[in-house]
């Protein structure tokens, strides 16, 4: 009998199915900080984790049967990878399970953020109606310059083909695709891109790839979207772009801190924010769920 531990919670019909396998005992325990997941973990052979639940190598360390970390979702970052490799703890996500979810929320954000629709709710929320004050522009023949052109980045392009806009794309390594796409240079995307969003990991060398060296070689009124990582951009840098006007206006689903500690950024009134959502939709969290059940049964089968 293997002990299963579900820190986070999981779509109800995966969360059943897990539950079904005879040879697993499955315990439902969220909203544990660092202490109550290190007094926990040590009975159980399998944790599965969403982005909530932070493995950190004091709890890695304390896993005294723990033979498997499921994150229930693309990043890895709230786990720290480094720590269970060194135990031989295998370390497994779900990529695929929920891009389409981020990328529609992605171009959610990004019609938004061109449209007003943000401010536009509020004003009519506060019964105005300021017409006049809410032009926008279209994202036909606009430049999209996508960082990352892995799951994500690609399924967002495809939806861009469909607003016929132009698509160039930066990643450290050269993507085989057959979409209609020009791979740029670093400094190419930058100085092309009417709208720049990102797709990629917060890692040591994407942490703060955006900063104020970055939003210098910009076109002046670029539109920034980030449904990927916080961290990924100077928030600070990009605050002072948008007061100096050079950034038009941004969409962020990611911050350095979540929840925010500093809401300087958000209460711009050219940023449209929203609580790192771009993963949850419920078909999206249902694929998750169900590819977690699979890769515990491969490996306990």
């Amino acid at each position: 009998m293997k002990k299963i531990l579900v820190a986070d919670p999981l779509n109800p019909e995966a969360f059943e199915e897990l539950k079904s396998v005879p040879d697993f005992e499955v315990t439902l325990k969220t909203g544990m900080d660092e202490e109550q997941l290190i007094k926990t973990i040590p009975d159980f052979n399998a944790a599965v984790v969403r982005s909530a639940t932070k493995v950190t190598k004091n709890a890695i360390e304390a896993a005294s049967s723990l033979e498997i970390i499921v994150r229930a979702g693309i990043g890895l970052d709230n786990i720290d990878v480094e720590a269970a490799e060194e135990k031989g703890i295998q370390v497994a996500n779900t990529p695929a399970a929920t891009s389409v979810s981020v990328a529609e929320h992605t171009f959610g954000l990004m019609i938004a953020t061109v449209r007003h629709h943000g401010r536009c709710n509020l004003s009519m929320k506060l019964h105005k109606w300021e017409k006049k004050a809410f032009s926008g522009t279209e994202l036909y023949e606009k430049t999209l310059g996508i960082i990352g052109f892995g799951r994500i980045g690609q399924e967002v392009a495809k939806r861009a083909f469909a607003f016929g806009m132009k698509i160039i794309t930066y990643d450290i390594v050269e993507v085989q695709t057959d979409l209609d796409v020009q791979q740029v240079s670093w400094e190419g995307l930058l100085s092309q891109a009417d709208v720049i969003t990102l797709h990629l990991p917060l890692t040591e060398k994407t942490k703060h790839m955006i900063s104020d060296k970055e939003f210098e070689k910009m076109k002046e009124g670029v539109i920034i979207i980030n449904a990927s990582r916080g961290g990924t951009i100077d928030e600070q840098a990009l605050l002072r772009a948008l007061q100096s006007g050079k950034v038009r206006a941004a969409a962020l689903d990611v911050f350095e801190n979540e929840p925010p500690e500093d809401f300087s950024l958000i209460d711009h009134p050219n940023v449209i924010a929203t609580p790192h959502v771009g993963a949850a939709a419920k078909e999206g969290q249902k694929r998750a769920g169900l590819e977690v059940v699979k890769i515990l049964k491969e490996k306990f089968a």
